[in-house]
């Protein structure tokens, strides 16, 4: 998994590439970290190029959206296609984080 981010005003835009899976642990860790300590209050996770994600992927979403909560910061995932979408779509993960096209 590769990302860069981007923050505007209030808003930090990840875009995320690759494949997210279980091996991407510690580069996660310290995405999250980032996040926490950028100024924007909205962070947002661009999937577009997200070419596969896995249940530990979608795990470290969640605490991701977890950690953010814990310090009043908004979180979002954005963009997600093919396999990425039906992954989440069969997850139900709409119900537990902010999912936008």
């Amino acid at each position: 998994m590769d990302y860069a981010v981007d923050v505007k005003e209030q808003e930090a835009t990840v875009r995320m590439s690759g494949r997210l899976t279980f091996n991407d642990h510690a580069r996660m860790r310290t995405l999250i970290r980032e996040m926490l300590q950028n100024d924007a209050r909205r962070q947002v996770i661009d999937l577009a190029n997200l070419e596969f994600v896995d249940s530990a992927g979608i795990g470290m979403l969640l605490i991701a959206r977890e950690e953010l909560s814990n310090v009043q910061k908004e979180f979002a995932l954005r963009g997600a296609a093919g396999q990425v979408k039906r992954v989440f779509s069969v997850a139900q993960l709409g119900k537990l984080i902010t999912l936008e096209d």
